[in-house]
């Protein structure tokens, strides 16, 4: 391999220290605002009761996860969120491969598609409940609800823009549909499908805690409600906060998979 030139080099010294100042810059702003959050409600400036407080919000933390109440909760929204989210994968890649293949079959359903993906998923909820009821078999639906319909409009549009050039290239030396599909249209939408995963998780996450609020036994989501309905609002702030470092944590591994997929 050739040699990194002087200039280079000074250009990847320079973007790694401008990666470390926005690193820090972040660190910095989270220790303010923790800072002033702590600092407002031990002085009254703030009601500690509505409110919180890091301190207390670290405290309620331990303690639960001394009495094992906490993972529980943790464990049933993790697993019903990746659930959703694969079948809101398999299912969103499979339909969005059979509009593709069936351009009438996709001009019938783009209204529906269209209508279904901008409704207010919390409305269904409701009905889930009252249809499957109050189980984890409908969280996981809800859960579905939000991200699938956006899924296959996303995939479908990214696949229907694959190289023209190379369709052609494809029917000119005789191949199909299939053809085009595996060799074409799929190894060019690899990194939509893991941009439409990226947003997909988090959306199924929302899903989950939207199904958990109405019926659920357990999850964050119960936490939530059940921490508003009763005044422990420390229980609905360590939740949220909970959710949060779930959402990053499953955002970093696909950013993992999609570096690593980038470098194939």
């Amino acid at each position: 391999m050739p040699e990194i030139s002087t200039r280079q080099k000074q250009y990847l010294s320079q973007m790694k220290k401008e990666k470390r100042k926005v690193f820090a810059a972040r660190i910095l702003l989270f220790l303010l605002f923790m800072g002033l959050w702590e600092v407002s409600a031990a002085r009254g400036w703030i009601d500690s009761f509505i409110f919180s407080s890091p301190s207390l919000i670290i405290k309620t933390f331990l303690t639960m996860c001394r009495n094992q109440s906490l993972f529980s909760h943790i464990t049933v929204t993790l697993a019903e969120t990746l659930v959703s989210f694969f079948f809101v994968v398999i299912l969103g890649v499979g339909t969005a491969i059979l509009l593709w293949c069936s351009p009438r079959t996709s001009q019938v359903m783009e209204p529906y598609l269209v209508v279904l993906n901008s409704l207010p998923k919390s409305a269904l909820a409701p009905l889930l409940i009252v249809w499957l009821g109050a189980n984890e078999r409908t969280i996981v639906v809800a859960g579905m609800s939000v991200a699938i319909f956006g899924s296959v409009i996303n995939l479908y549009s990214g696949f229907c823009q694959a190289d023209p050039d190379k369709l052609k290239l494809i029917e000119t030396l005789g191949g199909h549909k299939k053809e085009k599909l595996t060799k074409i249209v799929l190894p060019a939408s690899v990194p939509l499908i893991i941009s439409v995963m990226k947003v997909n998780i988090g959306l199924c996450l929302v899903g989950v805690i939207i199904g958990e609020f109405i019926g659920a036994r357990k999850g964050l989501g119960y936490l939530i409600i059940y921490g508003s309905q009763t005044f422990k609002l420390t229980w609905v702030l360590m939740s949220i906060v909970i959710l949060c470092i779930i959402a990053m944590g499953l955002y970093a591994v696909l950013n993992l998979v999609e570096k690593h997929v980038q470098k194939q």
